[in-house]
Parts: structure tokens; C-alpha cells; sequence
């Protein structure tokens, strides 16, 4: 067996091509593959390279670059070699290497400004693992965006890519510096900042000016291409941003039966702000998925689940959990579970960790006042009602469920307020 920590030093060579061609009906569009000459710390000098790994340390992988051609199916236009984000980091982008870019750094920051290109009406800040935001958030200041979005989990956090949509202060940097994470992404650093968040020498810095007008890709199309196990492709169009404003949200409303049903109450001007707030890193989460949000942050999110109230459930536990390794860490320093051992040991006060439990619990871990994100109907009233039963005061879904009559119903018993979006969020 190869040496286990040795295998993710390793650069993986691939064997792609330099150049691809797709053509769709007579449509092309150019490729080519990416690679950098960038210092390698393990042979001491400069080195071509493309991508490090995959998603795992022995699987080959490549980034390609548009270079030329677009796609027009009806009348949308799709792809637009002119500009780029991601696909077109250069040596001179990043601002520190740290260990060369795999294949989850590269996508990890891409989802993370699919999620932001929605968030520009103040400084915004998405932390992403694994494809998936663990945590996002607006905030006065980058600083301050920066805190919510951590907080909300740092345990997933570790070792994330933090993105952000302005320039990181010496104020960001320091709040972030005790805590690792392999990539930080922004439009611009300042010169202070760097030094301070260089001292993480595997940390990849990476500046993309085109964040600057990030908004502008709101509209812009793509197309998804999944390859299947038997050489098949699945081709489909991106979603269209239909949901720009508390304008496009309706009241909850349906029929069953020959009998009308309306949820009683409107939202407030803060849950349409934490609702759409909500929707936006919703388009970037992997279905099935749920999100409780409040003050526009993220305070739990469910990701990945078979079933709706699951979903809303496994939001709560990491909610509670995450809230209690919050309160632990900032008042002693330690995370919550290294606390509870110790604390077993005799080395630190039991009644300390129960007081923090008691005002989690009292609290319901910051979910009372929240908002509940669903990127598909709820099919049963079960999920709103664990969502009501932790604080929530607002819900918005698609609609569309045979018993969405359920639903208001459980929200007019609690005087909870809900809107449709009449689009569905499901990302695979």
C-alpha cells in the first residue's frame, strides 16, 4: 500500500487532450486545456501543470478553457468566451499557490460564485466544502459577512474555500487567519491582508477581478453536460432567474376539494429580505435540501437527504449542534466535543457545558425567528411542522404539492407566513 499521506502530495498527470471541440448541430465551441507554470514546493522550481487530482488523489482531471464559439438554441445564447471566472485563473491570479489547485478547489469556488452572483446589494461572503455552502452570508462589512457565514458551522468550515464578492481588509484577514482553509477567493486583496494570510503556506490565494461585475452573470446561460457510466450524455439548459424581487414571491394559495385555502399572514420586509436572501444560496445547494435563514445568514443547512422532512430535521440537529460548538468555542476556546471529553476527565466543570446546553435549547440553537428554504414542495405538512416547532416564522417552497392545502393549514395554525415560488430549486 502506497504511504497514505504521501498520496495527497502528489500531482496526478493526465492524459487529455490539449484542445476540445463540441459540436452541437453545427455549433461550435473551442477549448483548451489549462495548465500553469507555477513553483512546486516538493521539486524546488517551477513547473507546467494542469489540474492536481480529481476528486480523489488517483484520478486524473483536467479544467478546460472556452476560447472560442457560443450556442444559440431558440433564443437564448449560451457561453461567452469573452469573459470567464474560474476556467480563467492564471498564474498572475493567484496570489499564493500554496499547494497546486485540485479539481474541488477549482469547482468548490465556482459553486460559491454561482451562489453570490445573486448577493450584491452588500458585502457578501459564501464558505463552500465539498460543493456545497456550509455556511453564507451578507454582512455591513466583509468582516462582519465573513463572521456570520462562519459561524454558522465551523466545524465544515475546516479547510473550506471562503469566496467573497469584495475586496479582503486587513480586518477580514485577521478574523480569519486563526482558522484553516485551503482556498480564499476575492476580487482584490489588500497588501496587508496578504501578508497576514500567508501565514497558511498551503493556502491558495486567488484573485479574480470579473467578480467585480459578478451580478452581470445572473442571466447568463450555460449548459450542463453529465457523462453516464455507459459513454451516454445528458445534456440540459441552466435554470433562468426568474425570482428578482419580493414581487415575483405569491402568497401560498390552493384548492382542494371545491375549498379555497390562503395562508392568513404576509411576510415582514426582514423575511422577504432573509426569503430571497435564502432562495439565492438555495440555487447552489445539492438537492434535496432545506435552509433555515435569519438576518440574512445562513443558520442550518440540510443538504442531500431522500426525503423532505428528513431534510428539515438533519437542518435542525446540525443547528443545535452547531450552535452548541459555537457558544463553547467563543467562551473557552475549545470545540464543544473536545470540551465534553475533557470535561468527562475531570479537567474542566460539567455545569459549564449544561448551562451552555440549557440556553441552546431555550434558544432553539438561534432558529426562532428564522425563515425555511425548500428547493422542492413539501408533499406532507411534517416537514413545516418540525420547521415551526424550532421558531420558524416564514417558509418559502415552489407549491405545486397535491396537499399543499396541508401545509397552510399548519401554517395558518402557528401564524406562520408562506410564499410560492412556482420554481423548482433541484440541483444533482
Amino acid at each position: 500500500m502506497e504511504d497514505i499521506k504521501g498520496m495527497y502530495k502528489k500531482v496526478v498527470k493526465d492524459k487529455f487532450p490539449d484542445t476540445i471541440t463540441i459540436d452541437l448541430g453545427g455549433q461550435v465551441l473551442s477549448y483548451r486545456k489549462k495548465v500553469w507554470n507555477i513553483f512546486d514546493a516538493d521539486e524546488k522550481c517551477d513547473v507546467e501543470r494542469g489540474l492536481r487530482y480529481g476528486d480523489n488523489p488517483d484520478q486524473p482531471s483536467a479544467i478546460y478553457e472556452l476560447v472560442n464559439g457560443n450556442i444559440v438554441l431558440g433564443d437564448v445564447r449560451f457561453f461567452d468566451f469573452e469573459s470567464g471566472l474560474v476556467s480563467r485563473v492564471s498564474e498572475k491570479d493567484m496570489l499564493q499557490v500554496g499547494k497546486h489547485p485540485g479539481k474541488i478547489n477549482l469547482t468548490d469556488v465556482d459553486n460559491g460564485l454561482n451562489i453570490l452572483k445573486f448577493l450584491d446589494q452588500k458585502p457578501a461572503c459564501a464558505i463552500m466544502k465539498h460543493n456545497n455552502p456550509c455556511g453564507a452570508a451578507y454582512g455591513s462589512t466583509v468582516a462582519e459577512a465573513f463572521d456570520k457565514a462562519f459561524w454558522c458551522d465551523r466545524i465544515a468550515a475546516f479547510g473550506g474555500a471562503v469566496v467573497f464578492t469584495k475586496t479582503v481588509d486587513v480586518e477580514t484577514a485577521k478574523a480569519m487567519v486563526p482558522y484553516y482553509f485551503e482556498v480564499v477567493c476575492a476580487p482584490e486583496f489588500e497588501g496587508g491582508a496578504i501578508d497576514i494570510l500567508k501565514k497558511w503556506k498551503n493556502l491558495r490565494l486567488l484573485q479574480i477581478k470579473e467578480i467585480e461585475r459578478l451580478q452581470s452573470y445572473r442571466t447568463k446561460r450555460h449548459i450542463d453536460i453529465k457523462s453516464l457510466m455507459d459513454g451516454g450524455l445528458v445534456l440540459q439548459e441552466s435554470q433562468p432567474f426568474r425570482i428578482k424581487g419580493k414581487g415575483d414571491l405569491k402568497p401560498a394559495e390552493a384548492n382542494y376539494k371545491g375549498q379555497a385555502y390562503k395562508v392568513k399572514r404576509a411576510p415582514t420586509e426582514k423575511e422577504y429580505r432573509d426569503m430571497l436572501f435564502g432562495w439565492y444560496v438555495e440555487s447552489g445547494v445539492s438537492s434535496n435540501s432545506a435552509l433555515f435563514v435569519k438576518d440574512e445568514a445562513t443558520a442550518a443547512i440540510g443538504t442531500g437527504e431522500q426525503d423532505r422532512v428528513g431534510v428539515v430535521e438533519i437542518a435542525v440537529y446540525k443547528a443545535y449542534t452547531k450552535f452548541l460548538d459555537k457558544e463553547v468555542y467563543r467562551k473557552f476556546g475549545v470545540p464543544y466535543a473536545v470540551f465534553k471529553l475533557e470535561a468527562g476527565r475531570g479537567l474542566r466543570k460539567m455545569e459549564d457545558l449544561t448551562k451552555i446546553e440549557e440556553a441552546t435549547k431555550e434558544q432553539k440553537a438561534g432558529l426562532i425567528g428564522s425563515v425555511v428554504v425548500s428547493d422542492g414542495f413539501f408533499p406532507f405538512r411534517d416537514g413545516v411542522d418540525a420547521a415551526i416547532k424550532e421558531g420558524a416564522t416564514g417558509i418559502i417552497q415552489p407549491g405545486g404539492s397535491e396537499r399543499d392545502y396541508e401545509v397552510i393549514e399548519a401554517c395558518n395554525e402557528a401564524d406562520v407566513t408562506m410564499v410560492f415560488t412556482g420554481q423548482r430549486l433541484f440541483k444533482h
